[in-house]
């Protein structure tokens, strides 16, 4: 695997130094519109992930296993977007929307690290309510801290190791022209289209890690919650079963969200593929999914709303 400096050394052959961003161009109506969209919804995913975040550091009654893992997903939300919709949002409002090459492979690789981070945190926050709600005598030993942890970095590290990857590959085609990206981030399937010479092994590639690194995942949440549902349904109290249901729901509606468009993305064959769609798709999973996480998981979860009324008259007492 190269390093990242392969980036540049490779491509000095290139005749493209720096690619011009098409994003949603063939809305010019819109661009105002879209702007303040994604501003709204990229600023409601900052300060709730931050309040999550925060809610969960200060009361030591949510520092379980759950909680930890929401910690580290908040964490991944606020970097996930942060690497792609400044950009954006700086050219819907500006003539200027070039890229660097090094920029985008800068781009893309944190784009790439944080979302398979993400799927890898989702298939462990699967498995923390699959020993909680299937094993629960034995949670707290086998989810102790170092699991907890363990599980947290080998997420953060399949990203690393995938995003450098990916990033390496893509960027050691050559790019020889037109250099206009249609789409309003540096993404890998838009960018093949744009590179000189065969991409059939760079298509491959994409194929697999998306197998790997995003169905996989999916596949095995979703055999945990099948054996989860199994628990519940045998469950001999009402009261036992709903709560159950309640703690379980919020983490399948976002699994549902995210990897739904994912799959869509990264899976469809070649010849179903539309710019358009796909950047609309994009807009879905890199904004949307990012707000409506916090809001989902807070009003969802009663913990979480109480705790976070307790720091709210904690403020006024202060005042």
């Amino acid at each position: 695997m190269r390093s990242p400096l392969a980036w540049t050394t490779t491509n000095r052959s290139s005749l493209v130094s720096e690619f011009i961003f098409v994003g949603f161009s063939g809305l010019p109506r819109f661009q105002l519109l879209l702007f303040m969209l994604v501003l709204s919804m990229y600023a409601v995913s900052l300060a709730g992930n931050t309040v999550i975040t925060t809610i969960i550091r200060l009361n030591p009654v949510l520092h379980t296993p759950m909680y930890f893992f929401l910690t580290n997903l908040s964490l991944l939300e606020i970097c996930y977007t942060t690497a792609i919709v400044p950009k954006m949002l700086a050219c819907l409002v500006s003539e200027n929307k070039k890229i660097s090459l090094w920029g985008c492979a800068t781009q893309m690789y944190f784009f790439t690290l944080f979302g398979i981070a993400e799927c890898c945190l989702l298939a462990a926050m699967a498995y923390d309510r699959y020993v909680a709600i299937c094993n629960p005598l034995r949670y707290t030993v086998v989810m102790n801290r170092v699991v907890c942890a363990q599980l947290s970095v080998a997420s953060w590290s399949v990203g690393v190791m995938v995003g450098l990857g990916q990033t390496n590959y893509v960027f050691s085609l050559t790019y020889c022209g037109p250099n206009r990206i249609n789409h309003f981030f540096c993404d890998i399937p838009p960018l093949l289209t744009l590179a000189c010479g065969d991409t059939s092994m760079n298509v491959i590639a994409v194929y697999m890690v998306a197998v790997l690194f995003i169905t996989a995942p999916f596949l095995l949440i979703l055999t945990s919650y099948i054996y989860i549902i199994a628990s519940i349904l045998r469950m001999p109290s009402a009261e036992g079963r709903h709560k159950a249901f309640s703690t379980c729901s919020s983490h399948l509606i976002v699994v549902s969200l995210f990897y739904g468009s994912g799959i869509i993305t990264y899976l469809r064959p070649k010849s179903s593929y539309s710019a358009e769609s796909d950047k609309l798709l994009s807009l879905f999973y890199t904004v949307v999914t990012s707000m409506l996480n916090p809001i989902i998981y807070s009003l969802r979860n009663k913990e979480v709303k109480v705790a976070l009324k307790r720091m709210m008259v904690c403020r006024e007492c202060l005042k």
